[in-house]
């Protein structure tokens, strides 16, 4: 069965991330980063990550070189991608600026790779056979459109380790019928909240697509931590405008 963990808090350097305690005993290094001792001011206060939401660039790019030297990379091999809520994957060593996906792959021990969110499902994926990492971008419409089973073709699902990061909860995520239209055939994802609405599960969903690529279920952790309110973790929903935070993975070097 999968497990879920609350996450436990590292120091590393000015920063505080929380690791995946279960792909750090395969090697490699995956953290979650949260919304403190970053250089943004409000409303982006203060590690945001994200270069689209209206923050300073300069500001961002200090934040990320802050992320990247937690990961014990040159910024310069901090490998992020512009966002678009598909299913596009890409090689980490193939991306340009002008670069569109939501997720990354890559075997490198000198990069660290990253996608940001702020409400949506961060996933890491670790394929012990291949030697590879990935980590995903999952909102509703990346779910929909299979995102997660893209980025497992370019690994071994029954080979896979994950970990899934803080999302939104299903009690704070109500969404209208052109969304859930979408997952009413994924069992207790959507729970009726009124007229025309309802609140989706987007862990589920993400959890119940693992399982169904061929992902072993008790190879699997999912965070019990939230974005909801976005105290913690920045929360699309909680703040507009509002900053990103990031799921970061790297084979660790021997």
């Amino acid at each position: 069965m999968p497990r879920d963990v609350v996450l436990r808090p590292e120091q590393r350097g000015s920063l505080t991330v929380y690791p995946a305690d279960n792909l750090r005993a395969l090697g490699v290094d995956v953290f979650v980063t949260d919304r403190f001792n970053g250089t943004s001011s409000s409303p982006y206060d203060s590690l945001n990550l994200g270069d689209h939401v209206g923050d300073d660039v300069g500001r961002v790019r200090e934040n990320r070189a802050l992320v990247a030297r937690a990961a014990g990379v040159d910024p310069n091999h901090f490998v992020t991608v512009r966002q678009v809520h598909g299913v596009g994957v890409l090689e980490a060593a193939e991306v340009s600026a002008q670069s569109e996906a939501d997720a990354l792959v890559t075997d490198s021990h000198d990069l660290a790779i990253a996608v940001l969110v702020a409400d949506c499902v961060p996933i890491a994926l670790v394929d012990t056979a291949s030697r590879r990492v990935a980590v995903v971008h999952a909102g509703w419409r990346g779910l929909r459109d299979g995102v997660i089973g893209r980025a497992l073709e370019r690994l071994s699902a029954r080979d896979t380790h994950v970990f899934v990061g803080p999302s939104i909860s299903s009690e704070k995520y109500q969404v209208g019928p052109e969304v859930a239209q979408h997952f009413v055939s994924v069992e207790g994802a959507l729970l009726a909240d009124g007229p025309d609405h309802s609140r989706l599960d987007l862990r589920l969903v993400a959890l119940r697509q693992l399982v169904g690529a061929g992902v072993v279920d008790d190879q699997v952790v999912l965070s019990r931590d939230v974005t909801d309110g976005g105290e913690v973790f920045y929360s699309d929903r909680a703040q507009r405008p509002c900053g990103r935070f990031s799921i970061v993975a790297r084979w660790a070097v021997a």
